[in-house]
């Protein structure tokens, strides 16, 4: 992928904030832009739209509000922040300490190491629909389509061919080997993919504490100490453990490597 202008990390919140509340209702702005009203009209039949009435237009009106309420859980569906979560959460209960670091700290690493991943595929995005679409040079299934063919391209590299293969047979709408697949169906099986994938990683991180529990508490029945929670006794072994193998650097490299 060709490298993009250096941007502030101010400048490149906003723009992937943009990309990603602009790319998932763009596809409403045809529907919209037929009943928002002409300022040079001035009438009544100007507010109500060409030949529709008060009713169409707050079901439209309605409709595109509802598509933004929507746009986190999309977003969620295009990139990789599930994967992070998880991943995390499952680290963290592998080491047995339940609040720390606490669910906002989680979700905060995640959403930073998303747009650190994602920063090429916003910016191309960003650059090659959205940006003309925004200035009159595309209409909006351009933009739609230019917009989200990063997008596509991202997911189509992560995303388990048996995972399109079952979901398309499933509501049997085979797709053809030449074929573009339909953007709901890569979503929803890039996001399955990824759930399996971090599921995958949770088990790998999961073994070696799971070992230091099985030697703690093997130690503890052969001294008599039965009533003693292994859990208690572990959880010092697990952090220093941790901690010396300098963990949590260790498994972020892993995860960006892996989207390298």
């Amino acid at each position: 992928m060709a490298s993009l202008p250096m941007l502030s990390g101010q400048s490149l919140f906003w723009r992937s904030f943009l990309v990603l509340a602009l790319s998932m209702t763009a596809l409403t702005g045809a529907a919209f832009a037929q009943v928002v009203p002409d300022p040079a009209a001035g009438t009544l039949e100007g507010l109500l739209g060409d030949g529709q009435g008060l009713s169409g237009t707050v079901i439209q009106l309605f409709l595109f509000v509802t598509i933004l309420s929507l746009v986190p859980g999309i977003a969620m569906m295009v990139t990789c922040l599930p994967f992070m979560v998880i991943v995390f959460s499952i680290l963290r209960q592998a080491l047995g300490v339940q609040q720390a670091p606490p669910n906002m700290m989680i979700m905060a690493l995640a959403m930073f190491l998303t747009f650190f991943i994602m920063e090429p595929v916003f910016m191309q995005s960003w650059t090659e629909g959205l940006s003309p679409y925004i200035e009159g040079g595309l209409s909006e299934q351009e933009a739609w389509q230019l917009t989200t063919e990063p997008f596509r391209e991202f997911m189509m590299r992560r995303t388990d061919p048996e995972a399109l293969f079952v979901l398309s047979d499933a509501l049997n709408r085979p797709v053809g080997p030449e074929e573009e697949h339909s953007f709901s169906l890569l979503a929803t099986s890039f996001m399955l993919s990824e759930i399996k994938h971090a599921f995958q990683i949770g088990f790998v991180i999961f073994m070696p504490f799971m070992i230091i529990d099985l030697v703690v508490a093997s130690v503890l029945m052969a001294v008599g100490m039965m009533m003693v929670p292994p859990t208690v006794v572990s959880l010092p072994f697990k952090l220093g453990f941790f901690v010396l193998a300098d963990g949590w650097l260790k498994i972020t490299e892993a995860l960006l490597r892996g989207y390298a």
